[in-house]
Parts: structure tokens; sequence; C-alpha cells
């Protein structure tokens, strides 16, 4: 008789369970137990389990076994997964067992070569490991298309990650598209754990019936927060890493963990932190990798096998190593700071352990209050199984804008009626109008990329059509990237954003990437490629990337104002801030210390007699221009109701406000005149109903809305993908698109992934009732203070002269200038306003005597250096020396002045000494003067 644990491997043929004995596999994992069963019966089955389970050979046994038993003339089985770098492993794993049941296992991307593609083409592998977007070329080959014709299986990996993206859209379209060639076939999903499973198997199956099969991973993880206390070897460490003393505590306490463990990965949120804390490793000479997605495919490669073989003993990585990549056995996971949301965090735990009943085991090391609080709701929802639904994008315009072309050049002539059927028949298009995809339709027909044949209802090809599906293959949109190459052997290292290398790069300039320190030697703008040479320097620059932030949702943010709610009775009611620690240690998973930090600030809230903003208080505070309203919503929501307030407050005074929000908090810098009474008042007063029109007409000015519309254009084929938005003023871009589909699904866009309006109009509607209380207090909070920034974002209102202002402060804030001590001559330095001390000193000889000079006066700084000077060099040195007069006088304001187009120290003098009430009327005095130089300009060149 049968043990119950190998009653799965009995559902499959004699052959797969030979091959099983001699893989060793005599029981299976607990995905195996539950989910083969189902899959052998040939039902759409969706698989939940941690990463590392057993995944893969669940899913792909009951296919090998179906294939075996009955070969395919074509293609019999894709596996499709989101990453280029898992096809490495899945190859690794799957080619042993296509070669002991003698069938062919292939891997298709954008890097096979083209004999490779054509050997396929003429002879079908058996299992294909492809990604979504190979799938689409593959759609479109007329050879590929008669191989696909023999599928049965599809296995979708990571079908989380791809649930909530539009290469998820993309791939749910193409999968109902595969569907018209092969009939039905069984489709596979394997995920971690996600929210709302039936969801994502009513994506994987375009709403068909699916078998979900869950393992439950809360119960399998075990997670500590703790926030490192500063020792006497922090203030030492400090010093050696020029960093503060609690940086250096993080680093010391990461570094004792790592030494622990055998092997350890390291998550952080951000491709910067990863950079800037991969230096402080290497500063002390640890074996620790860097591991992200902007490094080179060989850097990320060479550091996986490194840390396979055990020469390094933790990798340092961000998202880039949360799916399946094969980095051998993981002892342990760091989290540095709050992962933000409890799907990642049980995600990236999900990686340690994974020996028969063994569970994951995690630390997160947090920085301050708002961390420990967050990552101690994340833990507890964790354990608890309360993971956040996976945000599939309903009715993304683009992707249909996408799929269409695809559609009619790999079918010809096609009926308008057949080609929407085949679209809604995915399930994030279920609930898309006829009327919707005419307007699609005929977008790309006026944009020449199909021929929409109104009379008769038929799409056709046009002579733009396979270049377009040829250069659309992807939903990720382009960004501009600069490669960067080691000069001296010539490899890749990784990729800088463009906004990088525009805002910061320029040759001698230092910056991290790999956690190495590199020198720039050469910028080849017209080859998009940056030359570099290593260099020792603990003070390098880390790179910008784009898109960073991951969101912390609503529910994580209202348990945080649950958790200071709880702690405000409690220490208002007398107890010591100990005492209270040590009740939450009971339910938290955090020692003393680390929750005495996080108390110490509330502590600090009470014995001010300050209100404590909880899940069901909003608290207002003012100081200054700054207004900040402290409310536990999330980022989504904060950000919807700080824009609708900036919004409101704008059209008010006729000024700017500038909009700051994190998570609990929206901070507003305001003109003077606008008081927390006029906050209260848009809060009591705002229509809840009116929320997301408000919001709607402050994107219309936005280059947030351009940006966006200028990539979903390109999906529609309105502009080159090489154009973008910098060759269209972004006021003319949104002029031009208003009221089409692609302006709709940049705003749909907009409004699914950064504002969360329905939620903003429940908290106004809450306010309204009385359900929700808002208390004032006059001056800044402990809590209130606590924020981090999260970048700064002008709204403005039509005609209102404060967002001229507020662009010139800006741009001459990112503008370069040369500081040169005119007492010494031997100090000069390039760098950014922004970067300027308010009293520039030379670090040489200690004098003030600073010239600020434009970033192209070299000839000045020969001249002042020079022993012997002609008359022009003379004169030189005259102005040189004013400058430095009055930057000695004024500090930064005297080199903000000089900074300004056209402003010389005669002209920077007057603006300086004018007496003005503001600072706003500094900058208008400076841009009066920019405007008087661009007028008389002519004469003077």
């Amino acid at each position: 008789m049968m043990r119950g644990d190998q009653a799965a491997f009995a559902r499959l043929g004699e052959a797969v369970r030979e091959a099983l004995s001699e893989r060793g596999f005599s029981t299976p994992t607990a995905p195996q137990r539950l989910a083969i069963p189902p899959l052998a019966a040939g039902e759409h089955t969706l698989v939940i389990a941690p990463t590392g389970s057993g995944k893969t050979e669940t899913a792909m046994l009951p296919v090998f076994d179906d294939l075996s038993e009955d070969p395919p003339e074509g293609f019999g089985a894709l596996y499709v997964t989101p990453l280029r770098a898992l096809n490495r492993d899945m190859r690794d794993r799957l080619e042993w067992w296509g070669e002991y049941l003698d069938l062919e296992v292939d891997v298709r991307h954008g890097d096979t070569t083209q004999y490779r593609r054509g050997k396929q083409a003429e002879d079908p592998p058996d299992v294909l490991v492809t990604t979504p977007e190979t799938l689409q070329a593959m759609l479109t080959g007329e050879r590929l298309r008669e191989g696909l014709e023999s599928v049965s299986h599809v296995v979708v990996d990571e079908v989380h990650e791809l649930a909530a993206s539009k290469r998820g859209a993309q791939l749910s379209v193409g999968l109902e598209r595969l569907r018209e060639l092969s009939g039905g076939f069984q489709r596979i999903g394997l995920s971690a754990t996600v929210g709302d499973p039936s969801e994502v198997a009513n994506f994987l199956t375009g709403g068909r019936p699916c078998e979900v099969r869950e393992i439950d991973v809360g119960s399998d993880v075990s997670v500590t927060v703790r926030e490192p206390e500063i020792t006497d070897e922090d203030e030492a460490l400090s010093g050696q890493l020029m960093t503060e003393p609690d940086t250096a505590s993080h680093v010391r306490y990461i570094r004792d963990l790592v030494a622990e463990k055998e092997s350890t990965l390291i998550f952080v949120n951000t491709r910067q932190t990863a950079e800037a804390l991969g230096s402080r490793f290497r500063e002390l000479d640890l074996p620790i990798g860097v591991h992200h997605g902007s490094l080179s495919k060989e850097a990320r490669i060479d550091v996986e096998d490194r840390f396979k073989e055990g020469e390094i003993d933790a990798l340092l990585c961000t998202s880039s190593m949360e799916l399946g990549i094969d980095v051998g056995r993981i002892d342990h996971v760091i989290q540095y700071k709050s992962p933000r949301q409890v799907a990642r965090l049980l995600q990236r735990i999900g990686r340690a352990g994974h020996r028969s009943d063994e569970v994951s085991e995690g630390t997160i090391v947090t920085t301050r209050p708002d961390d420990t609080l967050e990552a101690l709701a994340i833990a507890r929802r964790a354990r608890a199984g309360e993971v956040e639904p996976a945000a599939i994008h309903e009715g993304s315009l683009d992707v249909v804008a996408n799929q269409v072309p695809g559609l009619v050049q790999s079918r010809g002539s096609t009926p308008l009626e057949t080609a929407y059927e085949i679209v809604t028949r995915a399930y994030p298009y279920r609930e898309l109008s006829e009327e919707g995809f005419r307007e699609i339709c005929s977008e790309l027909h006026r944009n020449q990329v199909v021929w929409f044949d109104e009379g008769e209802d038929r799409l056709e090809t046009t002579g733009g059509t396979w270049q377009y599906v040829y250069g659309n293959l992807s939903m990720i949109p382009d960004e501009e990237t600069y490669e960067v190459h080691d000069i001296a052997g010539g490899s890749q290292i990784g990729t800088l954003d463009e906004r990088f290398v525009v805002n910061f790069a320029a040759p001698g300039e230092v910056f991290i990437q790999r956690g190495e320190m590199w020198r720039i030697s050469e910028i080849n703008d017209d080859e998009g490629k940056v030359k570099v040479s290593p260099i020792e320097d603990p003070a390098g620059e880390v790179p910008s990337w784009i898109g960073q932030e991951i969101p912390v949702p609503a529910p994580v943010a209202g348990e945080v104002g649950e958790l200071r709610g709880v702690c405000d009775a409690q220490l208002r009611a007398g107890a010591e801030g100990g005492s209270v620690a040590r009740d939450l240690a009971g339910r938290y998973p955090a020692d003393e210390y680390t929750l005495g930090e996080a108390i110490d600030e509330l502590s600090r809230q009470v014995e001010a007699n300050h209100p404590m903003p909880t899940d069901d208080r909003l608290v207002l505070e003012r100081e200054g221009r700054t207004i900040v309203l402290n409310a536990h919503l999330g980022h989504m929501a904060n950000e919807a109701l700080g824009r609708t307030l900036s919004a409101l407050l704008g059209q008010r005074t006729g000024s700017s406000i500038g909009l700051e929000t994190d998570p609990y908090r929206i901070e507003l810098e305001v003109p003077g005149g606008v008081s927390t009474t006029d906050v209260l008042d848009v809060l009591r007063e705002t229509d809840p109903d009116h929320v997301r029109t408000i919001v709607e007409l402050g994107l219309k000015r936005s280059d947030a809305l351009a940006f966006r519309l200028a990539q979903v254009s390109a999906s529609f084929g309105a502009l080159k993908r090489w154009e973008g938005s910098g060759r269209l003023s972004n006021d003319r871009l949104l002029a031009a698109l208003e009221d089409t589909p692609m302006y709709d699904e940049a705003l749909r866009e907009i409004f699914h992934e950064d504002l969360d309006v329905e939620h903003a109009s429940r908290v106004l509607e809450g306010i309204q009732s009385g359900d929700l209380e808002v208390a004032t207090v006059g001056g800044r909070t402990a809590v209130g203070t606590g924020g981090m920034s999260a970048g700064t974002e002008l709204l403005s209102p039509e005609n209102a002269d404060a967002s001229v202002i507020e662009t010139v402060r800006e741009r001459i804030r990112d503008d370069r200038m040369i500081l040169l001590c005119t007492h010494c001559h031997d100090w000069k330095v390039r760098t950014k306003v922004r970067r300027i001390q308010e009293q520039p000193t030379c670090p040489e000889c200690g004098s003030t005597r600073i010239a600020a000079l434009n970033p192209w006066a070299d000839e000045v700084v020969k001249a002042v250096r020079a022993a012997e000077k002609d008359d022009e060099q003379r004169e030189m040195t005259e102005r040189a020396f004013r400058s430095a007069s009055l930057v000695q006088s004024h500090g930064k304001r005297a080199v903000i002045a000089m900074a300004a187009r056209g402003v010389g120290p005669h002209n920077a003098a007057r603006i300086i000494n004018k007496l003005r009430e503001s600072e706003d009327d500094f900058y208008r005095d400076i841009l009066a003067q920019e405007r008087e130089y661009a007028r008389t300009q002519s004469f003077w060149d």
C-alpha cells in the first residue's frame, strides 16, 4: 500500500517515476502533494508557494509525463518566465528531465542567435522556455505559428508579478491569440503568496475554471525586527566609513548577522541603497556582493556564481533576487529597512531555508520609528496571511493598441468583431466596450499602424504594421540609459539613467556602482556610453535610477496608526515607555530596545500634550510656511488627498503649493497668509465626489502626465519611440492628445499606480460625518517631523507667477558653478549650487574669499593663478575678486545670484542689496535681470 505523501507521484507515468528515483526525489514536496493531482488530470491550476519549494518541478512533472506518453509534432509546452535571467536556471533544471525522458528542452529570448531561432522554427523543441515578449514575436512568424498549433500546456512562472503589470496584460491577450492557433491548452500558473488567489487564477485562465493550490507561507516564516543599538565600536567605525554613527551601527549589525550564517541575502528597497550600503561593506573588505537590475548581465552572473560557490558570504540585492534565480541554498534573509508590503516580505524571507518542514528565517533591520512600526505591522500581517491583492491592470488601452497590429500581422485581414472577441476573452479586457475598441482601432488607423475599414468593419495591415510589431514587442517603457564601461578592460559594468548622466556626470566625477568607486573618464552621448576607471574613494555619488519607490498600502499604514493609538492610550494613562515596550514585545517580533526607540518619539508627543495621529485621528500642524497633515492612509491615498489640498489651496491663493507625501504625512509648503484654518475648510467643505475631478484637473498641467502620455503614445504609434516627450513641449503634447484614447490611458495608469482617489474620498466623508477626528497643533510635533523626504512636486494653478519663480529657483539650484579660493589659489571645485554651503570656505587655507564663477570660466581661473598677467587677465582677476568679496559678505545668496544667466558681480550686488519682504521677491528680481539680459544679449555677444 502506497504512503499518502507519495500518492501524488503515483499519478505520474512509469518513465517519470523512474526519473524521480534517479534524481533522488523519494518524497513529494508540499506543493507537489497538493498540486500534482489536478495537474495530472489536465486541469488549469494555480500553484502558490514560496520560491525554492519545488514549484518548477511541481508544474513540469505532469507536463513531461504527458509529453513523453504522447510526443508533440511541434512545440508541446511553453514555459513563460518574466525574467531572462531565470532562463539560465530553468534550462539547467529542466534539461536533465528532458534528456532522461528523451524530450528536447530549449530556450528562446531576445539574445537567442538567429541560427538557433531558425532551428527552432524548423524543428520545434518539445518544451520551450521563453519570455512574454519573445512569445509576441513567435505569434507572428509563419513557421513558428505552425509549431505553436500543437501546444498543449503553458506554464506561466511568477504569475503574480505579471498580473500586476502591463507585461501581464499583454501576455493575457497573447495567450488568447495562442488559443486561436492551438485550441484549448492547459494553463499552469506558479505564484508567490498573493492576497487574491482567485483573481490571479482568473487572470491566468481568462476567467475559466481553475484549481488553486496554496501553501500557507506565513506559518513557515520567522521574522525578527531590530533597530541596532549604537555601540562604542560604531563611533570608531563611523570615522572609517565617513558616515554617521547610526549608519555605522546598521553596517556593523548586518556584518555580524552575515558572519553568523553561511549564506545570506540582504534585500534593500532601491538600487541607490544597494550601492551606498555595498560601498560601505567594500570599505570594510567584507565578502558581500551587489546585485541589481542596472548591473550588466555579466556582472550579475559573476556575482551569482561566486555566491553559489561560497566565495562571497552574502548578496546585497533589490527585487532582482525576489524571483527564482538559483543562487544555491540561503540560510538567512536580511531586509534593510521596512519592506513596505507584506507580499514583498513573504517573497523575500521565503527565499531562506526550504529543507523539509524548515522555517524561513529573516531579520528586518530598521532605522527610525516610522520604519520600525511599519516593519512590525508587516511582520504581524505576514504571519496572519494578510497579503495585499495583486493590482491587475484592468483595461489598459495601450496594451490593446499594442496587440491589434500583432493580431492583424499574424492573421491577415481580420473582421473587427473577431479581433474584439479575441481581446475581450483576456481577463483584463472582459469589460472593454466595442465602442472603446473601435476608438483604439481608429487611432491606429490615423497613425498608419493598421488599416481600419470602418465601412466593412475589417482590419488590414499597412506598410508600417510589420515595423511597428517588431519595434514594440515589449510593454516595458523605454528609458534612456547609458552603458558604463571599464576603460581598462572594456567590459560593461552596468547602466546609468540619462537623468543621472545629465544632472551629475562629468569627466572627473566619482560615483558608486557594483559597490565600487568609479571615476568618469569620458561620456559619449552619441553611443550612449560612459567610460570609467576604478578608484579608491569612500565619498562617491550614488546613481539615481527611475521608478524605485515602493508604495506602502493603506492597511499597513492604518495598522501603524493603530499601534500609535494603543501606545498613546497607555502613555497617557501613566505607563512608562519601557512598560509599553514590554507589552508590545509580547505581541510583535521585536526586542525592548527596538520598541523603546520607536516609543520614545510617541512619548515626546504625549509629554508635549500634542494629540497623537492614529488610524482614526488626523493631526494638522504648522510651522512657518510648512503645514503638515498627519494621516495614516498609505502612499497612494495621501498623494491623492495631498493633490486635492494643494490644488484647492493653490486656486485660493494664486500661488504654487509645494507637496511632499509619505505613507503617514502630507506636507504642504504654502505662501504667507494660508493658515491651518484654510486647510480645515478644504477638508470640511470639499465634496468627496469631486476628488477625482480635482486631481485630474491638476494632472492636466503636470510633467507626470506628459511623461506617461509620451510613453503611451508610442504604443499607439502616435510618437516615434526615439522622440519621447523631449521633442515636443509638455503643454503642446497634452493639448494635442487630449480627448484621445492615449490621454485616457495615461490618466488611468497614473490613477492605478500612484493615486487612490476612492480612499481619499472616503477620508473626506469620514471627516465631514465626524467619524474621523481632525486635531490641530500650533508648531511642529515629534511624530509630524519624523517623516522622510519623498521628493517635492509643485502643482501650479494657471497664470500663477509663483510656479515660474519656483522653476527659476530649482533650475539655479541644479546649475553648476566653479568655486575658487582667491586667497591661496589652490582650491577649486566644480559643483551644483544646491551642494554649496551657506558660507563657502576654502578647505586648504580656511579663507572665505571664494569666487563663484560660471562652469566654463576656466580662463578666469588661469588668470587668477597667473604670476604675470596681461590686461585681459587683470580684468578677469578683478571680476573674480569682486565675486569673492560678494560671497564673503553674503554667502550662498551671492552664489545663487551669480549663477543666474547674465548676472555678474555688479548686478548680483544690486539684487542682493535690495530690500524685500520674501525670498520669492529675490528670485523675481533675478528673473527680471535674466529677462533683461536675454533682451539685450545681442548687443553683448
